[in-house]
């Protein structure tokens, strides 16, 4: 009883991921013809390699690590989910924008970030260290591509109110998280006395919650035909 305990007190983002997967897919036929249609996997996924990084911390059979020193290292998986989510994401406002200069920024950025991560594996060992450097780039590219897409988005008219359009709502939970994100963990590998001294990771879970939140209330109130 003690030890799930210590896991709900320490893992609570994960029930919470839990409850914005089941609510996206109870709500998955008003959005499953969108831009947004592997949004349910996408969100498996990450609550998935929440739980296997926590398997790999605390359990030795789960360990990715071969040095017994460093058996409870889990930030390869976490290097792999960074890929693929910005990625994911690339492609979603890739989709979602209309000019094709737009798309081709997009393009251009995506490989900007997949060359920086290549990069970063000749100066960070990938199971040791986050490919920090890379995710602040990446991070980055997306907040322009998140500028893209709202730049079209305000010429465009809609008879819609933008609480109805999903994209809103996950482009605003997207937005505040990467803009807090990237100085977060530069000052966690960097300066790491101050993300002890004031509490970084409180803020970086705060801030995961309110980009979830968003997530939950947009496949709550959003409208099929509000989408764009």
């Amino acid at each position: 009883m003690e030890g799930f305990y210590t896991f709900i007190t320490q893992q609570y983002i994960l029930p919470f991921y839990l409850i914005v997967w089941i609510v996206a897919m109870a709500r998955y036929r008003t959005y499953y013809d969108t831009p947004l249609k592997y949004y349910p996997m996408y969100l498996m996924y990450t609550l998935l390699t929440e739980v296997l990084g926590y398997l790999i911390k605390y359990f030795d059979e789960f360990q990715v690590v071969n040095v017994e020193k460093y058996s409870w290292y889990n930030v390869l998986i976490y290097n792999i989910y960074s890929v693929i989510s910005f990625t994911f994401y690339y492609y979603i406002y890739w989709l979602v924008v209309k000019k094709q200069k737009h798309k081709r920024w997009i393009i251009i950025g995506a490989l900007v970030t997949l060359a920086s991560y290549a990069i970063s594996l000749f100066f960070q060992d990938p199971f040791y260290s986050n490919l920090y450097y890379a995710d602040i780039i990446a991070s980055i590219i997306l907040l322009f591509n998140i500028w893209l897409y709202i730049k079209e988005k305000k010429q465009e008219e809609s008879p819609y109110p933008m609480k109805y359009n999903l994209m809103f709502w996950t482009t605003l939970g997207l937005g505040v998280f990467h803009i807090i994100y990237p100085f977060l963990f530069w000052v966690g590998y960097e300066i790491p006395q101050i993300w002890i001294d004031y509490n970084f990771r409180t803020i970086l879970r705060i801030s995961i919650l309110f980009m979830y939140g968003t997530f939950l209330i947009g496949v709550i109130v959003h409208r099929r035909k509000a989408f764009r």
